[in-house]
């Protein structure tokens, strides 16, 4: 059993002991290994980001070199460095843009959008080495992952909040906070500080650049990042957010529809981090199975778009409000699916540029609907069962149907895999020597001495 597990205590002790004393060393093999692979995939997700015909990233990188600040930390994909702050605001959005990073199916969460960009700007000021800097993105990535199924992210989605930026904003302030060393009186600080910060709505919906979806990672990077150093400064704060007066509970959600258990249930012993999924496609999660789904009728068919008369998706009737009919294309099953069934893919491209003018995508968006089905709550939101019915022009019908998709812990992605996409992701930005770098420095991270040895790969040389 690890030393740093705490069995008594309020919530808060229990957690932040969890946060200062476990050492790399207890971390399980499978833990670590799962972790660089994370990274790798993350690492990837950024850099294609940093394409300058995408908005996002380019238009915040601008605004940081306009800002100036100390050059202690990497701007991904820029020739320039930042204050840590300033990484985590352009960093952070990176990590979420492409809609391709892993996510966490239960807490309904993308954690590692996040808690990878607090990791690298706080490693690279304070020099860390390669043990220090997975050690924290293991915590933060755990603490993102337990805050969020303790408040219950059905309740938040219901309440027009994003998951991702409430718990990531606690989840970047234990890993800032691993990395600066709190000690026992400073991080309870810093994650009350952190829940001062948190903020991100389901706004973005109605966001069709695309640009603040993104942004809820980077302003929950920015604020656990701010907190942590708060509170190494000495800066007061609530000290106890989870059972104090005013907790996050008492704000997020109701004492019927939260699980404050889920904090320290296990704590140490079940890490997060093995339950995340890795995406194959950019668009929203829920979608992955229903596109599996549709490939595989079509390739075991031999079906071509032009084949098909029409698609129904049947999915989780409680989770059918944010893929069905809605605008945004990353979201809406009726754009993604007639994608997918046209180009054989879903990348962050279809969803920057809309493709509903092509005639062939148009004809099959007006032929495709979503049917909320009560039989498919039951795994929801554990799981994203998802059943396609294919007709055809003919009459035929074909369905299938796929309860985890490519990727998912159930199904999941080996490390080759996971190593094919991250030169997918990269090769258009970096060369291959320099990806091939990138992949041999994650995969000895704990050899390394300065993780600004890693960030250094990361910047566009001129």
């Amino acid at each position: 059993m690890n030393k740093a597990l705490k069995k008594s205590g309020s919530i808060t002790e229990r957690i932040v002991h969890f946060l200062k004393h476990l050492s790399f060393d207890e971390l399980p093999a499978d833990v670590v290994s799962q972790a660089k692979l994370v990274v790798l995939d993350t690492l990837g997700a950024m850099l294609a980001a940093t394409k300058p015909k995408y908005s996002a990233g380019r238009i915040l990188a601008e605004l940081v070199r306009d800002l100036g600040g100390s050059q202690e930390s990497t701007i991904i994909g820029q020739n320039f460095k930042s204050s840590c702050l300033n990484a985590t605001l352009v960093n952070g959005t990176l990590g979420y843009y492409c809609d391709i990073e892993t996510h966490h199916p239960e807490a309904v969460v993308h954690p590692a959008a996040t808690i990878v960009p607090t990791c690298l700007a706080m490693g690279e000021r304070e020099k860390v080495d390669g043990k220090r800097f997975l050690m924290a993105f293991v915590l933060g990535t755990d603490i993102d992952c337990r805050v969020s199924l303790a408040l219950n992210p059905r309740v938040l989605y219901d309440r027009g909040f994003h998951p991702s930026s409430i718990a990531g904003t606690i989840g970047a302030a234990a890993a800032a906070g691993r990395i600066l060393e709190l000690d026992l009186k400073q991080f309870p600080i810093a994650l009350g500080l952190a829940t001062q910060q948190t903020s991100g709505l389901l706004a973005w919906k109605e966001d069709f650049t695309e640009n603040s979806r993104p942004f809820n990672h980077s302003i929950a990077a920015r604020g656990g990042v701010t907190s942590a150093l708060l509170a190494k400064r000495g800066f007061g704060g609530p000290a106890d957010i989870f059972e104090g007066i005013y907790d996050i509970f008492r704000a997020y959600s109701k004492e019927d529809e939260c699980d404050p258990e889920q904090l320290t249930r296990d704590l140490g012993v079940k890490f997060s981090i093995l339950e995340l999924a890795f995406k194959k496609y950019s668009c929203c999660a829920f979608l992955h199975p229903g596109l599996d789904a549709l490939f595989k009728i079509m390739e075991d068919h031999g079906l071509k778009s032009t084949d098909i008369e029409g698609i129904v998706l049947r999915f989780a009737k409680n989770g059918t409000e944010l893929i069905d009919g809605t605008e945004l294309r990353s979201h809406s099953a009726q754009y993604i699916l007639p994608v997918g069934a046209v180009t054989g893919k879903v990348t962050i491209d279809d969803i920057i540029y809309d493709r509903r003018s092509e005639p062939e995508i148009n004809r099959l968006i007006a032929r495709t609907w979503v049917v909320g089905d009560e039989e498919l709550d039951a795994g929801y939101p554990e799981r994203y069962s998802s059943i396609v019915e294919i007709t055809t022009v003919d009459g035929t019908v074909f369905s299938h149907r796929v309860d985890h998709a490519a990727g998912t812990p159930q199904n999941p992605f080996g490390p080759a895999d996971i190593e094919k996409k991250f030169y997918e992701l990269s090769g258009e930005i970096v060369d291959q020597a320099v990806s091939d770098r990138i992949v041999e420095m994650v995969h000895r991270m704990e050899q390394i001495e300065d993780i600004n040895t890693l960030g250094s790969l990361l910047q566009l040389k001129e």
